[in-house]
């Protein structure tokens, strides 16, 4: 089981899953289709089916236009705003697309309809791999759009934090921010400050932080660690979901640092690919 990260748009990641034996894959948040089909191309492999983990444009709005030039093509998801859906899928449900088989792992809180998909060959030497969406990301978790703290403690300690500590590609490159705040937390987290320094050296270099491991996330996720005196003296809370629910208040006011245009960003303006977002304002 092979995994190509695909950067796209401002921050995004959409992923090709290609099982190499039969040339099958599989792709995870289909956002931008040129740039998928050319990885199609390039890889010469017949794409299956699509895995959407929410409805959000930046993760699915390449779902309509691969149905159409792909027929018979499957798109998978939890919730009826994603577009071209084909099978609505629930929590623990098990697919199978060659050798590669996906279980399906609801996790509600970003939007209401959000799925994460763990994904792994059976009799492999490949370790298996944890699709996150905007659930968890390298550093942090999503934003509660839709749902609540207790939703997300749920999604991080009981339905993704008891998966095996394998690896986790998540939905966004968004590490040196989180890693910043992580920081602030726990500034005497000499595992946070060491990854932050390599992450810091991978944006330098215009290379991804993606794929983490969860077993690494505990270490230096803030979300990860409710229970660490640290977080929980930096918060002002014991619970481990108020705890959560500080953190994530505390995030979303975390000053954004000022930043050069990014390329990738001009260049989806360039195509049109942020007029449904600018629609919806």
């Amino acid at each position: 089981m092979k995994v190509k990260v695909i950067s796209v748009l401002e921050d995004n990641y959409m992923y090709l899953v290609i099982e190499e034996s039969s040339r099958l894959a599989v792709a995870v948040d289909a956002a931008v289709p040129k740039r998928l089909l050319e990885i199609i191309r390039k890889e010469d492999v017949v794409l299956r089916a699509i895995l959407t983990t929410h409805h959000h444009w930046d993760h699915a709005r390449g779902n309509e236009e691969l149905a159409r030039l792909l027929p018979g093509l499957q798109v998978f998801g939890a919730d009826e705003r994603i577009g071209a859906l084909t099978h609505r899928v629930s929590h623990g449900q098990e697919l199978s697309f060659g050798a590669i088989r996906v279980r399906c792992l609801f996790t509600p809180c970003h939007t209401s309809g959000h799925m994460c998909y763990f994904m792994w060959e059976d009799d492999s030497p490949n370790a298996p791999a944890l699709f996150s969406g905007d659930t968890l990301f390298v550093g942090g978790c999503g934003q509660f759009f839709e749902g609540t703290a207790e939703q997300m403690h749920t999604n991080l300690t009981q339905v993704l934090g008891t998966l095996p500590k394998d690896t986790v590609f998540c939905g966004h490159e968004c590490t040196v921010r989180n890693l910043k705040f992580a920081l602030k937390v726990e500034p005497e987290n000499e595992v946070v400050k060491e990854k932050l320094a390599w992450a810091r050296r991978r944006d330098d270099e215009d290379l991804p932080t993606v794929p983490s491991t969860l077993e690494e996330e505990f270490l230096y996720n803030p979300f990860l660690r409710l229970t660490e005196e640290a977080v929980q003296r930096f918060t002002g809370r014991t619970d481990p979901v108020e705890v959560l629910r500080a953190l994530r208040s505390h995030r979303d006011n975390f000053k954004k640092p000022k930043e050069r245009p990014n390329p990738q960003a001009m260049l989806a303006f360039d195509w049109g690919l942020f007029g449904p977002l600018l629609e919806k304002k």
